[in-house]
């Protein structure tokens, strides 16, 4: 068995091998998936097992520094976009607890002339750790390029043009966020690791986090868990493509549960990619989404007008 039972499995290779009959039942397969449960497990997607195992030991190495070394890397004014954010800063929308951990982020390497660049910060340089940011960089760099190749098959399945979202995610404003959970120490009274949540970018690519407690809400209102299996990591819809095509493609509730009374005491490490658009790319609802039996529903907005919304109901940006 070579996949999650409670989320589908697709085979990138299908989609990038050349051969028309794979490609469209990988197209048909992916957008089914993101219809009925916005999840699915993908195999072949180009980040190999020995670079994820570099990167995991690199963000053990950092999240094991000293507290007073951890915190120079916490830079006010970033509303957490670059460097680290500490234990139980962030919290779900409609919560005010904060989750269980501390993170780190990665952003966008503008390697062109693009004047983008300006919007950015840029990435923060961790001086004890000299293979950290260049490992970061080879993963964030590696998951963006599976990123743009699921946008390619799924402006398909919507009848868009193939590379419909590639200038859209040229030097998009994605980020790279390795997540320490630390062992729980006292009963943790409302928190949980990460509260019930949805996405807000386009899609996000989870490497295999170190231990269970990822679960999904399906259609039935029940949470099942899901686990990448070995070579394999999960891609889900965030709320920025439900929002573009109009609620067809699903973004779906998630959390990460505290483990059982007797795993207290493990820490759990996992390494999300959320691929976001340029700021400047429109949210409005796509035409083709829109019909007699599914009105328009939301309003017209930009991807950078609707981060800044929802980085204030998190608790990221005042």
């Amino acid at each position: 068995m070579d996949f999650t039972p409670n989320i589908p499995s697709v085979d990138l290779a299908d989609f990038l091998s050349g051969k028309p009959e794979r490609k469209k039942a990988f197209v048909e397969k992916l957008g089914h998936a993101y219809e009925e449960i916005g999840f699915v497990a993908v195999k072949n997607h180009g980040l190999s097992d020995e670079l994820s195992a570099r990167l995991y030991q690199q963000v053990h190495n950092f999240f094991e520094l000293p507290t007073e070394v951890k915190d120079q890397y916490e830079i006010e004014g970033l509303a957490g976009q670059r460097g680290y954010t500490s234990f139980g800063k962030e919290h779900a929308k409609g919560r005010n607890t904060g989750d269980l951990k501390e993170f780190w982020h990665f952003g966008q390497y503008v390697e062109d002339d693009d004047p983008i660049k300006e919007e950015y910060p840029p990435n923060v340089e961790v001086k004890e750790l000299p293979e950290f940011n260049k490992v970061g960089k080879e993963a964030y760099q590696t998951l963006e390029n599976a990123g743009r190749n699921m946008l390619r098959a799924i402006a398909l399945y919507l009848g868009l043009e193939e590379t419909y979202f590639d200038s859209r995610i040229h030097n998009g404003n994605s980020i790279l966020r390795p997540i320490h959970y630390p062992p729980i120490t006292d009963e943790p009274k409302d928190a949980v690791r990460a509260a019930e949540h949805e996405d807000i970018n386009l899609i996000t690519l989870l490497m295999g986090a170190s231990a269970e407690g990822l679960e999904v809400l399906n259609k039935k209102g029940d949470y099942v868990p899901v686990t990448a299996l070995p070579e394999q990591i999960i891609v889900n819809v965030g709320d920025m493509l439900q929002r573009l095509t109009n609620n067809k493609l699903r973004s779906t509730t998630h959390r990460v549960v505290n483990p059982p009374r007797e795993k207290w005491g493990q820490s759990r490490y996992s390494i999300p990619f959320f691929l976001h658009p340029r700021s400047e790319m429109s949210l409005n609802c796509l035409e083709e989404c829109i019909d007699q039996e599914h009105p328009k529903q939301y309003a017209d907005i930009t991807a950078g007008e609707y981060l800044n919304e929802r980085l204030a109901e998190i608790g990221l940006k005042k």
